[in-house]
Protein backbone atom coordinates (compact mmCIF):
# COMPACT_ATOMS: atom_id res chain seq x y z
CA UNK A 1 0.00 0.00 0.00
CA UNK A 2 1.51 3.05 -1.31
CA UNK A 3 1.90 5.69 2.29
CA UNK A 4 0.44 9.16 1.67
CA UNK A 5 2.11 10.17 4.92
CA UNK A 6 4.94 9.35 6.81
CA UNK A 7 6.20 11.00 10.42
CA UNK A 8 9.10 9.83 12.43
CA UNK A 9 9.82 10.96 16.00
CA UNK A 10 8.63 14.33 15.44
CA UNK A 11 8.72 17.36 17.45
CA UNK A 12 6.35 20.30 16.59
CA UNK A 13 7.55 23.95 18.68
CA UNK A 14 5.17 26.66 18.41
CA UNK A 15 6.49 30.02 19.77
CA UNK A 16 9.39 28.27 22.01
CA UNK A 17 6.74 25.69 23.34
CA UNK A 18 7.00 22.07 22.64
CA UNK A 19 3.53 21.24 21.24
CA UNK A 20 3.99 17.81 20.47
CA UNK A 21 7.11 15.78 21.24
CA UNK A 22 8.02 12.21 19.36
CA UNK A 23 5.15 11.55 17.20
CA UNK A 24 5.11 8.38 14.71
CA UNK A 25 2.31 8.70 12.42
CA UNK A 26 1.92 6.20 9.15
CA UNK A 27 -1.28 6.80 7.04
CA UNK A 28 -1.87 4.68 3.59
CA UNK A 29 -3.30 6.38 0.69
CA UNK A 30 -7.28 5.96 0.81
CA UNK A 31 -7.03 5.62 4.64
CA UNK A 32 -9.43 7.55 6.99
CA UNK A 33 -8.11 8.97 10.12
CA UNK A 34 -9.23 10.75 13.13
CA UNK A 35 -6.98 12.82 15.65
CA UNK A 36 -8.61 13.65 18.80
CA UNK A 37 -7.85 15.77 21.78
CA UNK A 38 -9.14 18.59 23.70
CA UNK A 39 -8.54 22.26 22.15
CA UNK A 40 -5.06 23.20 22.41
CA UNK A 41 -3.57 19.65 22.38
CA UNK A 42 -1.61 20.20 19.30
CA UNK A 43 -4.37 18.73 16.55
CA UNK A 44 -4.20 22.17 14.49
CA UNK A 45 -0.58 22.27 15.05
CA UNK A 46 0.09 19.01 13.72
CA UNK A 47 -2.29 19.07 10.76
CA UNK A 48 -0.45 22.56 9.65
CA UNK A 49 2.82 20.58 9.70
CA UNK A 50 1.42 18.43 7.07
CA UNK A 51 0.76 21.36 4.56
CA UNK A 52 4.23 22.77 5.69
CA UNK A 53 2.44 26.04 7.28
CA UNK A 54 4.00 24.92 10.56
CA UNK A 55 8.00 23.85 10.68
CA UNK A 56 9.15 20.31 12.21
CA UNK A 57 11.65 21.01 15.02
CA UNK A 58 13.19 17.63 14.99
CA UNK A 59 12.21 13.87 13.23
CA UNK A 60 11.59 12.53 9.83
CA UNK A 61 8.38 14.00 7.75
CA UNK A 62 7.33 12.97 4.25
CA UNK A 63 4.19 13.66 2.97
CA UNK A 64 3.40 12.80 -0.87
CA UNK A 65 6.79 12.55 -1.17
CA UNK A 66 8.21 15.85 -0.06
CA UNK A 67 10.55 15.82 2.91
CA UNK A 68 9.11 18.24 5.09
CA UNK A 69 12.91 18.41 7.09
CA UNK A 70 14.36 19.65 3.75
CA UNK A 71 11.86 21.02 1.54
CA UNK A 72 12.41 24.37 -0.29
CA UNK A 73 9.78 27.23 -0.55
CA UNK A 74 9.45 27.47 -4.03
CA UNK A 75 8.42 23.34 -3.75
CA UNK A 76 5.64 24.26 -1.02
CA UNK A 77 3.01 25.16 -3.41
CA UNK A 78 3.67 22.36 -5.40
CA UNK A 79 2.96 20.11 -2.40
CA UNK A 80 -0.10 22.31 -1.60
CA UNK A 81 -1.50 21.60 -4.28
CA UNK A 82 -2.58 17.57 -3.66
CA UNK A 83 -3.53 18.79 -0.41
CA UNK A 84 -7.35 19.93 0.14
CA UNK A 85 -7.67 21.94 3.29
CA UNK A 86 -11.38 22.13 5.13
CA UNK A 87 -11.53 24.79 7.87
CA UNK A 88 -13.86 25.13 10.55
CA UNK A 89 -13.72 28.95 10.06
CA UNK A 90 -14.77 28.43 6.46
CA UNK A 91 -12.56 31.33 4.64
CA UNK A 92 -14.63 32.28 2.01
CA UNK A 93 -13.95 35.35 0.10
CA UNK A 94 -17.18 37.13 0.90
CA UNK A 95 -16.61 39.99 -1.55
CA UNK A 96 -17.56 37.56 -4.79
CA UNK A 97 -19.85 34.58 -5.36
CA UNK A 98 -19.61 30.81 -4.69
CA UNK A 99 -18.70 29.97 -8.40
CA UNK A 100 -15.76 33.33 -7.77
CA UNK A 101 -14.32 31.61 -5.18
CA UNK A 102 -13.52 28.59 -6.54
CA UNK A 103 -12.67 30.25 -9.86
CA UNK A 104 -10.08 32.21 -7.32
CA UNK A 105 -8.83 28.88 -6.24
CA UNK A 106 -8.36 27.01 -9.54
CA UNK A 107 -6.45 30.20 -11.39
CA UNK A 108 -4.50 30.43 -8.06
CA UNK A 109 -2.84 26.85 -8.95
CA UNK A 110 -2.26 27.57 -12.75
CA UNK A 111 -5.75 26.47 -14.93
CA UNK A 112 -6.16 29.18 -17.00
CA UNK A 113 -8.70 27.68 -19.78
CA UNK A 114 -11.96 29.24 -18.95
CA UNK A 115 -13.66 26.55 -19.97
CA UNK A 116 -12.48 23.64 -17.90
CA UNK A 117 -12.56 26.23 -15.21
CA UNK A 118 -16.03 26.29 -15.75
CA UNK A 119 -16.22 22.43 -16.08
CA UNK A 120 -14.07 21.51 -12.47
CA UNK A 121 -16.30 23.87 -10.85
CA UNK A 122 -19.41 23.00 -11.96
CA UNK A 123 -18.34 19.13 -11.02
CA UNK A 124 -17.06 20.05 -7.62
CA UNK A 125 -20.17 21.73 -6.54
CA UNK A 126 -22.29 18.78 -8.16
CA UNK A 127 -20.52 16.10 -6.11
CA UNK A 128 -21.26 17.67 -3.06
CA UNK A 129 -24.99 18.78 -4.03
CA UNK A 130 -24.72 22.59 -4.07
CA UNK A 131 -24.94 23.06 -8.17
CA UNK A 132 -27.67 25.65 -7.95
CA UNK A 133 -25.78 27.81 -5.11
CA UNK A 134 -22.97 28.78 -7.83
CA UNK A 135 -24.23 32.29 -7.90
CA UNK A 136 -25.12 32.99 -4.16
CA UNK A 137 -22.78 35.06 -2.08
CA UNK A 138 -21.37 33.04 1.08
CA UNK A 139 -23.33 35.23 3.65
CA UNK A 140 -26.58 33.89 1.80
CA UNK A 141 -25.90 30.68 3.08
CA UNK A 142 -26.45 28.45 6.14
CA UNK A 143 -23.11 26.86 7.92
CA UNK A 144 -23.79 23.60 6.53
CA UNK A 145 -24.04 24.87 3.05
CA UNK A 146 -20.65 27.00 3.70
CA UNK A 147 -18.95 23.66 4.50
CA UNK A 148 -20.21 22.12 1.90
CA UNK A 149 -18.81 24.76 -0.31
CA UNK A 150 -15.33 24.69 1.82
CA UNK A 151 -15.79 20.66 0.50
CA UNK A 152 -15.72 21.31 -2.69
CA UNK A 153 -13.39 24.32 -2.82
CA UNK A 154 -10.84 21.20 -1.19
CA UNK A 155 -11.53 18.84 -3.86
CA UNK A 156 -11.13 20.91 -6.85
CA UNK A 157 -7.77 19.70 -7.61
CA UNK A 158 -8.21 16.17 -6.94
CA UNK A 159 -6.01 16.45 -4.38
CA UNK A 160 -4.30 13.27 -2.85
CA UNK A 161 -4.63 14.35 0.98
CA UNK A 162 -7.67 15.81 2.53
CA UNK A 163 -7.15 17.23 5.80
CA UNK A 164 -10.29 18.47 7.80
CA UNK A 165 -9.59 20.87 11.20
CA UNK A 166 -12.80 20.93 13.25
CA UNK A 167 -15.02 20.48 10.46
CA UNK A 168 -18.25 20.19 11.78
CA UNK A 169 -17.32 22.69 14.95
CA UNK A 170 -19.49 25.69 13.51
CA UNK A 171 -22.56 22.90 12.67
CA UNK A 172 -26.02 21.50 14.00
CA UNK A 173 -26.01 17.42 14.42
CA UNK A 174 -27.59 16.71 11.83
CA UNK A 175 -25.64 18.61 9.19
CA UNK A 176 -22.44 17.92 10.71
CA UNK A 177 -23.44 14.01 10.10
CA UNK A 178 -23.78 15.12 6.83
CA UNK A 179 -20.21 16.34 6.27
CA UNK A 180 -18.38 13.70 8.14
CA UNK A 181 -20.63 10.82 5.94
CA UNK A 182 -19.27 12.91 2.91
CA UNK A 183 -15.75 13.01 4.14
CA UNK A 184 -15.90 8.92 4.90
CA UNK A 185 -17.08 8.73 0.94
CA UNK A 186 -14.42 10.75 -0.48
CA UNK A 187 -12.14 8.56 1.15
CA UNK A 188 -13.26 5.35 0.15
CA UNK A 189 -13.10 7.02 -3.75
CA UNK A 190 -8.97 6.86 -2.64
CA UNK A 191 -8.06 10.19 -1.14
CA UNK A 192 -6.44 9.97 2.37
CA UNK A 193 -8.31 11.88 4.92
CA UNK A 194 -7.38 12.72 8.22
CA UNK A 195 -10.06 15.04 10.14
CA UNK A 196 -9.13 16.68 13.58
CA UNK A 197 -12.24 16.80 15.64
CA UNK A 198 -13.00 17.11 19.46
CA UNK A 199 -16.62 15.64 18.52
CA UNK A 200 -16.18 11.95 19.94
CA UNK A 201 -19.86 11.15 19.38
CA UNK A 202 -18.99 11.64 15.64
CA UNK A 203 -16.51 9.53 16.06
CA UNK A 204 -18.30 6.87 17.58
CA UNK A 205 -21.21 6.80 14.94
CA UNK A 206 -18.31 7.18 11.99
CA UNK A 207 -16.02 5.11 13.30
CA UNK A 208 -11.89 4.48 11.93
CA UNK A 209 -8.49 4.57 12.89
CA UNK A 210 -8.56 7.06 15.82
CA UNK A 211 -5.61 8.56 17.72
CA UNK A 212 -5.46 10.81 20.70
CA UNK A 213 -3.76 14.46 21.40
CA UNK A 214 -2.82 14.49 25.16
CA UNK A 215 0.12 15.42 26.91
CA UNK A 216 2.00 16.49 24.18
CA UNK A 217 1.70 13.09 22.94
CA UNK A 218 0.05 11.31 19.94
CA UNK A 219 -0.98 7.92 20.85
Amino acid sequence: MKQTLNYSNVDIVRQDIRVLKGVNLTVDQGEFVYITGKVGSGKSSLLKTMYAEVPIAHGEANVLGYDLMSIRQKEIPFLRRGIGIVFQDFRLLNDRNIYSNLEFVLRATGWKDHDEIDSRIEQSLKNVGMLNKSYKMPHELSGGEQQRIVMARAMLNNPSLLLADEPTGNLDPATAEQIIRRLHEISRNGTTVIVATHNLALVEQFPARTLHCTDRKLS
